[in-house]
């Protein structure tokens, strides 16, 4: 049995999976917030240009990839597939575990399989600029580097804490050409006023959003981008699951239980949609466990409510359909910066509501304690925010050892940590804590919510 398995780069996948097509229930449309009423496509034209939006409403089953970004795919695709063998020793498992690695794209994440076409499809609109939020700096420095292959400028607004944080992902995406701002930032009315409120603001990813919102709206040739919870991102990251899909058929392998870290869900998705459509199409919830892994300090899945909420702080932007946990909360600084996120993907969140998916939330300590371990087996250091898909493929190893039943895990290792050591040296100095989301500050965020969805 193969350790590594590498797919023949002529064996790329030429179309990403659209599961829009494959759904049994009307996913609810977002809305206008002035009026309550659903928002049509083209409200949605100053900020993308008509290609994603397209995309986002689209109901085919495939859709193909341009010429041109599958051009660029190929500086780092097909992405490996790895047999955990060593790790699996150390748990003394029967169970067989396989993670899809996107540490290997230009800017070590996944994040680039859907930065490279929003900057391709920007490109051929005639827009010169896209302003984007950023958490870690896994996006940014993925829509960075998409921008500087087609030519456009980009401005990237980095959540305060994050920036402080990981100086080394700000560094790489200024490399790429991008302008790195931090946010709560004096550039943005959005930003004044948190400012205002706190001048040492740690900022979110719902802050960082309403300032790039506003960035782009604000010039006729600048265009919104973001990295996760829209369906046309989520659609971009199926490739990476379309992948895992050939690659364990090369193996004979059928996987039971399929695991993603969740913040917006872009990673989430991308591993487990393709395999989430094989289970609608029959009909049959059961034919793989799935379960999306967030952290204690934002858990919008499994302590949030399904309602209609704005996807930024400043409530800017159209309210959606989401579980979330109020659109003013402000997670904790944990270091998995990217999952620090209020709400959840609508399409990955209809799923948990429906019951196909299951969601689990972790504490930062109990992921590095995995995340460690791991390291040590493997040799590959996650990012935080994929550390979380490795704590909870340890429990469920660990759990077929106590079954005495094996069984194939298979997670996304969406990212390598080699920007996140500081977050390692809290850990293994015995300075990092637990974050946990307290009932109280929950309740005072959800009180805030501006429409509940039926």
């Amino acid at each position: 049995m193969q350790d590594m398995v590498v797919l023949d780069p002529r064996e790329l996948p030429r179309r990403w999976y659209n599961i829009l097509a494959d759904l049994p229930f009307s996913p609810d449309p977002p809305r206008n917030p002035a009026t309550g009423e659903p928002l049509p496509p083209e409200a949605l034209e100053g900020l993308f240009p008509r290609a994603l939006i397209e995309q986002e409403i689209a109901r085919e089953r495939e859709i193909d990839i341009p010429e041109p970004v599958m051009e660029a795919y190929r500086l780092w695709r097909p992405t490996p597939l790895f047999r955990a063998r060593r790790w699996e020793k150390v748990l003394d498992t029967p169970a067989r575990i396989y993670f899809k690695y996107e540490g290997t794209s230009p800017v070590g994440s996944h994040k680039p399989n859907t930065a490279v076409p929003q900057a391709f499809y920007n490109r051929e609109e005639g827009i010169r600029r896209l302003t984007t939020e950023t958490g870690a700096g896994q996006w940014g420095s993925a829509l960075a580097f998409a921008s500087s292959l087609f030519g456009l400028a980009c401005e990237v607004y980095m959540v305060r804490v994050s920036y402080n944080q990981k100086p080394y992902r700000r560094i790489l995406m200024e490399t790429f050409g991008a302008r790195v701002i931090p946010s709560p930032s004096p550039h943005t009315e959005a930003g004044k006023r948190f400012l205002a409120e706190n001048p040492d603001h740690p900022g979110s990813l719902g802050i960082a959003i309403s300032e790039a919102v506003e960035a782009a709206r604000s010039d006729p040739k600048t265009h919104y981008s973001l990295g996760s919870v829209l369906n046309h991102v989520l659609l971009h990251q199926t490739i990476l699951g379309l992948e895992v899909q050939k690659q364990l058929e090369m193996v004979g392998e059928t996987p039971d239980v399929l695991i993603g870290a969740v913040g917006g869900g872009s990673n989430f998705a991308g591993l487990v949609f393709p395999f989430v459509g094989e289970m609608l199409r029959e009909g049959r919830k059961d034919r793989y466990r799935v379960i999306a892994v967030e952290p204690a300090a934002a858990p919008s899945l499994t302590r949030g409510v399904y309602a209609y909420d704005f996807g930024d702080t400043a409530g800017m932007t159209p309210l959606l359909p989401m579980f979330t946990l109020g659109h003013r909360f402000v997670p904790p600084p944990i270091h998995a910066g990217g999952l620090r996120y209020h709400g959840m993907a609508p399409v990955v969140s209809m799923l948990y509501r429906e019951g196909y998916i299951q969601a689990v939330a972790v504490d930062q300590v109990g992921v590095f304690e995995a995340a460690v371990e791991f390291v040590r087996a493997q040799g590959i250091v996650p990012a935080p925010e994929s550390a979380h898909a490795v704590k909870v493929a340890r429990d469920e190893a660990l759990r077929a050892r106590e079954e005495g039943s094996p069984r194939v895990i298979v997670f996304n290792l969406s990212g390598h940590g080699h920007f996140d050591l500081m977050a390692y040296d809290q850990f293994l100095k015995g300075e990092l804590s637990p974050s946990i989301l307290s009932e109280e500050e929950l309740t005072r965020h959800l009180q805030e919510l501006p429409r509940r969805a039926s």
